[in-house]
């Protein structure tokens, strides 16, 4: 094994070369990845950016880490230059220039001085406080600027990753919202006049403060992936923006209603008042009907028709007084409230000119039942029935007078049904329950 020293067993002239050659490798990949770092565009957009809260804090560390990486780089191609210096010495090494390579492959032989900046700034990446120097060897040295290098790049990756994807959907959602405030004024949408006007506000109001905040503060904006390791590993948080884009949508919605209200309103409006005048006609004619019912049929409580109400008429009138202001953002709302209560007016009075017509229904039914059965009793020959006649023309007689008491005709329908019946060889009509009256037989 050879002569030892503190750095342990001396190391042969190929052991000596197969560490060169690895070392030289090793500062290629490093000088590569620090150069890649210093361009970086999320470095340079850190070191211009006026950062504030967790940003500025990381920022700061990560700086110094930066300046302590080519501080370390700088001591670490020393080293390595100083042994290709050893071995280049003669083609043979001799032991004293092994021992010395050892030494310096294997050993703590290099001294890295850090600025008082940056150790203020990066307080935990010297081992001691107020300690301005270290001393490391070459593979020490190469973790100490592993762990250094990722602690900065995920840092970098990290705000960039946010600037890259928030800003700009930030700037289009602006935009966006900017059309959409010209659209609204244009229909009367303003603040303080209507809430999609007051949600535009604040929406404006968020995106520019979100904005702000994501240029001065990116990684606060920054979900990290559970248990990843790798550099940048998360995605960038756009609650805020999806919220408001989300609110953007809904106020964009509630302006197309309002433009549809304004190329629709007049047709809306013709339709409106035909609906109410159709309610207007059919109370009408349930209150004309009412005065015949009353006039022509005795012993009925027929329900009182009331009269149209006026204050559709009057939201009706203001409506069109909407319309011609231009004053959509109102009249839509109220166009929508109008067509409802129009419909349920018309199906009101629909209802009462079938509650008033109901005993003329009723008379009307059992006039055709009075008549088809006196066809029934023609076709079979019994038109000329003394009987049969008789009771025919009492039911008539009832249905045809005026005031009509319906009980009493009713029970003179069934009576004819009966005699019919009996007079065709049917079984008896059963006598309504609810109806009284002696029973009627032919021999009585």
């Amino acid at each position: 094994m050879g002569v030892t020293d503190p750095a342990g067993p001396v190391m042969d002239r190929d052991e000596v070369d197969r560490a060169l050659a690895r070392l030289g490798a090793e500062h290629e990949a490093i000088e590569t990845s620090l150069l890649a770092l210093q361009d970086h565009a999320g470095r340079r957009l850190l070191e211009g950016a006026e950062l504030t809260g967790t940003t500025r804090e990381r920022w700061a560390a990560a700086d110094a880490s930066i300046t302590l990486l080519w501080a370390y780089f700088d001591a670490y191609t020393d080293a390595l230059r100083s042994a290709r210096e050893i071995r280049a010495r003669r083609r043979w090494s001799s032991r004293e220039d092994l021992v010395e390579l050892t030494e310096l492959l294997r050993g703590e032989s290099v001294t890295v001085a850090g600025s008082a900046t940056a150790t203020a700034n990066a307080p935990t990446l010297l081992s001691a406080a107020g300690r301005l120097s270290e001393r490391f060897s070459l593979a020490a040295l190469v973790d100490r600027m592993n762990e250094l290098y990722a602690t900065s790049l995920d840092m970098v990756v990290t705000a960039d990753a946010v600037w890259s994807a928030l800003p700009a959907r930030i700037d289009l959602l602006a935009a966006e919202l900017q059309r959409t405030r010209k659209l609204a004024h244009s229909v009367g949408v303003r603040p303080g006049e209507h809430p999609a006007g007051d949600d535009l506000e604040r929406i404006t109001r968020t995106l520019t403060r979100l904005r702000e905040d994501v240029v001065s503060d990116p990684l606060t904006f920054w979900v990290p992936t559970q248990g990843s390791s790798a550099p940048g590993g998360g995605r960038p948080d756009t609650t805020v923006y999806d919220r408001e884009a989300q609110a953007l949508e809904e106020v964009r919605r509630e302006i197309d209603a309002v433009l549809t209200v304004r190329q629709d309103a007049e047709a809306r409006l013709i339709k409106l008042r035909d609906v109410l005048s159709r309610a207007d006609r059919t109370l009408a004619e349930a209150r004309t009907a009412r005065g015949e019912v009353l006039a022509k049929i005795a012993a009925t409580e027929v329900p009182v028709v009331s009269g149209p109400p006026t204050v559709l008429q009057e939201q009706l009138a203001t409506a069109a007084e909407y319309r011609r202001q231009a004053q959509w953002h109102r009249l839509s709302p109220l166009l929508e409230s109008l067509e409802q209560k129009a419909e349920d007016e018309l199906l009101r009075a629909r209802e009462s000119l079938t509650a008033v017509t109901a005993p003329l229904a009723v008379r009307a039914e059992l006039r055709g039942r009075l008549d088809a059965y006196k066809a029934k009793v023609a076709r079979h020959g019994l038109a000329e029935d003394p009987f049969l006649i008789e009771r025919y023309d009492a039911a008539r007689r009832m249905l045809w007078s005026a005031p009509c008491d319906l009980r009493v005709a009713e029970q003179a329908v069934l009576r004819y049904q009966q005699a019919t019946a009996e007079a065709l060889g049917a079984p008896r009509v059963p006598r309504v329950p609810q109806q009284g009256g002696p029973e009627d037989r032919r021999g009585e």
